[in-house]
């Protein structure tokens, strides 16, 4: 199975889950906001019911690439590990095997590459509480994305309480 093949199918596998997005593309000429800011878009439209009435945040691609920091690699494959095993609003609530995540979490880092750069709007280590930049209109939200290899990938979840 070539790259390509292989990210189709991995973000799908740790997005497998209720209010947990994923999409990958080729980056020839992709921007890495965008790419965020249409998978937060995507998952707004698809849980408009779930967002608070009046709930506010960030609408531009510009302001989506003011809430990404660059992160590790090893921090990218945690968060991603983790946006797709464990609950955003009830820590310690798994919502798939950890063990699978990590699994697929760690062979899009390897598609990716070394030299991967990759970006987060979550801060901080996951299991001692976190705080994050918005990048959509939900109360939680935490993304990861990377690009490198010749792909962008992101991986979103949100959440209300």
């Amino acid at each position: 199975m070539d790259d390509a093949a292989l990210l189709a199918a991995l973000p799908k596998s740790l997005a497998g889950q209720e209010s947990v997005y994923s999409s990958w593309c080729r980056s020839s000429g992709a921007d890495l906001a965008s790419h965020v800011h249409d998978l937060a878009k995507a998952a707004e439209a698809d849980c408009a019911d779930d967002v608070a009435r009046g709930a506010t945040g960030p609408t531009t691609v510009e302001e989506i690439e003011a809430a990404l920091h660059s992160v590790p690699l090893d921090t990218a494959v945690e968060l991603m590990t983790n946006l797709s095993a464990d609950s955003l609003v009830f820590p310690g609530h798994a919502r798939r095997d950890r063990a699978h995540a990590m699994r697929a979490a760690m062979k899009a880092a390897s598609i990716l590459g070394p030299g991967a750069q990759w970006f987060s709007n979550i801060d901080g280590s996951w299991g001692n509480g976190r705080s994050w930049e918005p990048v959509t209109r939900h109360t939680f939200d935490g993304v990861v994305a990377g690009r490198g290899g010749g792909f962008l990938l992101a991986l979103l979840q949100v959440g209300e309480d």
